[in-house]
């Protein structure tokens, strides 16, 4: 009697040591192997157009961490207060509904190796359709107004390209002004009856000369006139985050300079290819646009 109790009590002990929990399982080496990893996302439901804050809780003490996300490299940040580990990504307008896999990375304050794989599923958006009529050049450009397309597209490019992995932004988002929103992000637009693009960002209906405030702190990577953005400002927040001020009527701010959250750095205006006076704010992550609205919305430590 003694023996078969003892063989049952052994069985259910092992049976117990493995019985499959509500985390997630690792792939892991080293001596995390057994341990779970808490993965977390905001927003909790992913559309394409979104942006993400990755919130991470690693089964080990950590000396760093990184990510992959669709083929971009994901920064991220310890956050003592909270033991986790934070870093911010997007998916793109053109991803399609389907399950990716967020890959990461890190190496313990022992020095050993572990690694982690999330599903994470995107759905799609549902976004409108308008059309829109601007002035002749903006879509049927002279030879010279060519070339300087051409030159800011480089410039752009240029400067669109740059990722500072070091994190300038600090918790939330703040709109740039205080004002109703006169078209959303995602929007197909048809520019008189011929161009079609995709608006990429956020506009705000304000009157010019409205005073306009960064959405967070960070650095002045672009100041100046361009052709279709007007007077444009480009703030870079860090991990590969920037905010974007176009049709400005005045840039309060110089080319290199750090600006404080909610720091005034120009005013509204019409300039560009705009149909009316007002302010376009666009969010960029690593060549993604992403929409603002959905970042300002988000709980950020």
């Amino acid at each position: 009697m003694h023996r078969r109790l003892f063989f049952a009590l052994s069985f259910l002990f092992f049976a117990a040591s493995y019985a499959p929990g509500n985390a997630a399982t690792p792939t892991a080496s080293g001596e995390a192997a057994t341990k779970s990893w808490l993965v977390r996302w905001q927003p909790t439901l992913l559309v394409n157009g979104t942006p993400i804050v990755f919130q991470v809780r690693p089964p080990a003490r950590l000396e760093s961490l990184s990510g992959r996300w669709f083929d971009h490299e994901v920064f991220f940040n310890f956050d003592a207060t909270k033991k986790s580990w934070y870093g911010i990504a997007g998916v793109s307008l053109e991803t399609h509904p389907a399950t990716y896999l967020l890959t990461l990375k890190a190496t313990t304050s022992g020095g050993k190796e572990i690694s982690f794989e999330q599903k994470l599923r995107v759905r799609s958006a549902k976004y409108p359709s308008i059309a829109v009529t601007v002035a002749k050049q903006f879509t049927e450009p002279s030879p010279e107004q060519l070339e300087r397309i051409n030159q800011e597209k480089t410039l752009k490019q240029d400067v669109f390209g740059r990722v500072e992995p070091e994190r300038e932004w600090s918790r939330r988002f703040r709109p740039p002004v205080n004002a109703r929103i006169s078209d959303v992000f995602g929007t197909r637009r048809t520019f008189n009856g011929k161009v079609q693009s995709m608006h990429q960002g956020l506009d705000y209906s304000v009157p010019p000369g409205t005073p306009v405030s960064a959405l967070n702190a960070g650095t002045v990577l672009l100041a100046r006139p361009l052709f279709f953005e007007g007077d444009c400002v480009v703030l870079d927040h860090g991990q590969g985050l920037l905010t974007l001020y176009l049709h400005l009527s005045e840039i309060k701010v110089k080319e290199g300079e750090h600006v404080a959250a909610g720091q005034e750095i120009g005013l509204s205006g019409g300039s560009g290819r705009v149909t009316g006076p007002h302010l376009h704010v666009a969010v960029r992550w690593q060549g993604i646009y992403l929409n603002p609205a959905t970042l300002l919305a988000l709980k950020l430590p």
